[in-house]
């Protein structure tokens, strides 16, 4: 996964400083304008930690006198109750940051915490945990940062990366042979061409066509043995739809190549971050 770069960073979290703080942060104007502070953030619950880079661009763009020193970095298993980084600058300018840098942190970090989960479940197996496309609007290249993090594969950035020939795309094309047949004419030599299949028929019929990719959409655990049965390794075979933790590592168990799952950045609990100010000269333990 290539890692978002700082200008798209930057951008991400300028977008949201404007969200949150308009025209000027009402309430931290209350305090004197010199007053300084120290503060730390601390974990509530065990996670895998994620969005450093965010939420230490917050403070960037607020005040350059803030210091961030960081006890953990993106990809640490943290526990209930660790310290995860200390500021120490201007009070107002912590306060102004305080929410949208947590929610950075928080949501990133419940990626990855998910991702963390399902990866340990298919242990053992030779498959990949993959996400998609169900991101959230704006941060997709922050999500599937945050994906790899957890441990799992990304499967593509857009559109712009592969083609993808879903139901409308062969309901329109009158067959999924006649589908393929129409991607592989405009396609260049090395675009990947995955096509999704509804059952059996329908993925024998993307193997006589010569598919090299094949998603299996809503296959039952018995449809999926005998796809991978049929498949006899001529093409990727990727599992889609309706997976959970509670039933992924049976999916694994069938032998399909690759699992992915939705969930892992559209159903995303976030994580419980914590950041407080602390009495002078105060640290971390």
């Amino acid at each position: 996964m290539k890692i978002p770069t700082p200008t798209l960073i930057a951008e991400q979290v300028a977008t949201a400083l404007a969200e949150d703080v308009g025209s000027g942060d009402l309430t931290a104007c209350l305090l004197p304008e010199e007053t300084q502070a120290s503060a730390q953030v601390i974990v509530r619950q065990s996670a895998i930690l994620c969005g450093a880079d965010w939420f230490h661009e917050v403070f960037r763009q607020l005040h350059y006198r803030i210091e961030l020193t960081w006890l953990h970095q993106d990809g640490d298993t943290v526990s209930t109750g660790d310290c995860i980084c200390t500021l120490t600058g201007p009070a107002r300018a912590l306060l102004t940051g305080e929410r949208t840098a947590l929610n950075f942190l928080q949501t990133l970090s419940g990626t990855a915490s998910a991702v963390a989960h399902y990866v340990q479940a298919v242990q053992g197996f030779p498959v990949m945990i993959c996400d998609t496309r169900k991101t959230l609007p704006g941060l997709r290249l922050a999500q599937k940062y945050a994906v790899a993090s957890g441990g799992a594969d990304n499967q593509g950035m857009g559109l712009y990366g592969a083609v993808l020939l879903k139901e409308n795309h062969i309901q329109a094309a009158g067959s999924v042979a006649q589908a393929l047949a129409s991607a592989q004419v405009v396609s260049a030599a090395d675009t990947m061409i995955q096509i999704e299949v509804e059952n059996l028929a329908e993925l024998e019929e993307a193997l006589v066509a010569g598919a090299a990719s094949i998603l299996l959409d809503n296959f039952t655990l018995t449809d999926l043995r005998q796809a991978v049965a049929l498949n006899q390794q001529r093409a990727r075979l990727e599992a889609s739809g309706g997976i959970s933790l509670s039933n992924v590592r049976q999916v694994a168990e069938t032998g399909v190549d690759a699992i992915s799952v939705g969930d892992l950045t559209k159903d995303l609990q976030a994580v419980d971050f914590s950041m407080r100010f602390l009495p002078d000269k105060a640290v971390c333990d």
